[in-house]
């Protein structure tokens, strides 16, 4: 059974990282890239849309981690675990503090009510995720090192 949860969370938490990678290298770039505020439609949709799932994606990724490491206290990888626990509780510290914020903001915006500031808002929205993404990556790669 705790083979099973060490695959499931390792893959759970895998995906996660694989959609916000996409979000922060691929996505995003493309958007960004489109001339005048075109790109702000698909931002705007995906704040919304990633808005919704990936607070159940971040958490039951925590919590799959934290699971993990009690059901196999004993078992050698343990301490990796915890710590790949603690860098997705920043990661969601991260999102709640820094990243919501202004995603809730770009949810609302439309091409009639778009603050001065956009860009610079979606720059640093960026930049936490670029740090984000890093924490994530961190987590994942700790996880996958604990199944060896």
């Amino acid at each position: 059974m705790l083979n099973a949860l060490e695959i499931f969370t390792t893959v759970v938490v895998g995906l996660m990282v694989g959609v916000e990678f996409s979000v922060a290298f691929v996505i995003n770039p493309i958007l960004n890239g489109l001339p005048g505020d075109n790109g702000l439609r698909g931002r705007t949709h995906g704040a919304r849309m990633l808005g919704a799932l990936m607070p159940f994606w971040y958490i039951g990724s925590l919590v799959l981690s934290a699971v993990w490491a009690i059901a196999g206290r004993h078992h050698h990888g343990t301490g990796l675990v915890v710590i790949a626990a603690a860098l997705l509780i920043v990661s969601v510290i991260m999102s709640i503090l820094l990243l919501v914020p202004i995603n809730n903001r770009t949810k609302t915006w439309t091409p009639e009510n778009l603050p001065v500031d956009w860009k610079e808002q979606m720059n640093r929205w960026d930049r936490f995720h670029y740090v984000r993404v890093a924490v994530i990556i961190a987590a994942f790669t700790l996880l996958v090192t604990a199944l060896t």
